[in-house]
């Protein structure tokens, strides 16, 4: 079943390639729950089907880079881009993007997040396997307050300005 606004985020872990060590963060891929990194926070969260795709590079993950400060003001703790990758082919995508320290770049390797969100395609005919369908959602405290759920192959409602103008 697909998540819903005000529906409370699933439990789960993402990864995260973590360029240089912190207290309580190694060096490499790291695995977070979720459910602590979202407790007490605003997080908009945007899903996608595949780091290094067409769409997602040119557009989705540019958007929200652009657009950081301003979600920011309004409210937005950290942003965070999901795809089913692993932690290092997202850790290379932000990088790539010049994202780092805008956009946490969250690795759900095996869609284990996905599916519990209820947000899980099948790509399978383009050789790609399980994916994330494209989504944006804003999270406050772990409660879904916006989702923007995009249909099948368009680019138009999980944009930056749209969730931007839902703040």
């Amino acid at each position: 079943m697909t998540i819903k606004i005000g529906d409370q985020l699933p439990e789960g872990t993402l990864s995260e390639y973590i360029e240089i060590e912190t207290e309580g963060c190694s060096l490499g891929p790291n695995t977070f729950n979720v459910q602590d990194l979202v407790k007490g926070k605003t997080i908009a969260i945007f899903g996608l089907p595949g780091a290094f795709t067409p769409t997602c590079s040119a557009q989705h993950v540019p958007g929200y880079v652009q657009h950081a400060e301003e979600l920011k003001a309004k409210g937005v703790d950290e942003i965070w881009c999901i795809s089913v990758n692993d932690a290092f082919v997202m850790g290379a995508w932000g990088r790539d993007q010049k994202a780092t320290g805008i956009v946490r770049f969250m690795a759900d390797g095996n869609a284990a997040y996905s599916k519990a969100l209820g947000l899980d395609a099948d790509f399978s005919k383009f050789g790609m396997g399980t994916r994330s369908q494209r989504y944006s959602l804003l999270a406050v405290d772990g409660v879904v307050k916006q989702l923007n759920v995009e249909q099948g192959g368009k680019f138009e409602v999980s944009n930056a300005e749209t969730l931007l103008g839902q703040l």
